[in-house]
């Protein structure tokens, strides 16, 4: 189970830019890494727990998901907007003690609408688990996934931890909070563009 292929994988798409790692970044930044902590735990708990269900339940999961997608997609693009307004806001003169970092519930729960969330699990359980495996089999997976994404993640809210007092001047922590904002609605757009252009799923989503 413990495959070279398995953690390159897990880990080039854990570590690549996505709305996860945007908001981490963010987050380190505004909170520090210590506050953030619940925030990166919240993803790797909830990738692992999507990787575990998606795998036990594939073949019922390809069936619907097609259908499923769209409303997916709108979730998810709503959500990182939502995300893209609030991060705007983060560092506006006299809004400090209102802001609050992302919780470890909500970012896990972030998953289940986070459309790089869905290739990535798909993938991993249509690519690393065999047609038979069973639950035990299905939970390792699930568990070496989350362990994998941890730390992959957590160097995003490290670099956003870093760059704290560069940024502790008010105007360059909004300019900050705008581009990453920005970034985080371009996400969104790009999502929904691409959605419009591509063809069904299948399997190699």
């Amino acid at each position: 189970m413990i495959e070279l292929p398995l953690i390159t994988y897990v880990a080039t798409m854990s570590v690549t830019p996505g709305p996860n790692n945007l908001m981490l970044a963010a987050s380190g930044v505004n909170f520090g890494f210590r506050r953030t902590l619940p925030h990166m735990l919240g993803i790797s708990a909830g990738h692992g727990l999507q990787v575990w269900l998606v795998g036990i339940a594939l073949t019922w999961v390809m069936s619907w998901l097609d259908s499923l997608r769209p409303a997916l997609v709108i979730a998810g693009c709503s959500y990182l907007m939502w995300l893209a307004w609030r991060q705007a806001h983060a560092g506006r003169p006299g809004s400090a003690g209102r802001g609050q970092p992302l919780g470890f519930i909500a970012a896990a729960l972030f998953q289940w609408v986070n459309p790089k969330a869905w290739m990535m699990v798909l993938n991993v359980a249509i690519l690393f688990l065999a047609p038979a495996a069973g639950w035990k089999e299905v939970l390792l997976l699930a568990v070496l996934c989350a362990l994998i994404n941890l730390p992959c993640i957590a160097l995003w809210a490290i670099v956003g931890d870093r760059l704290r007092d560069s940024l502790s001047e008010p105007g360059r922590l909004a300019r900050f909070n705008y581009t990453m904002a920005g970034l985080l609605a371009a996400t969104a757009v790009w999502i929904a563009v691409d959605e419009t252009l591509s063809e069904p799923l299948g399997v190699a989503f």
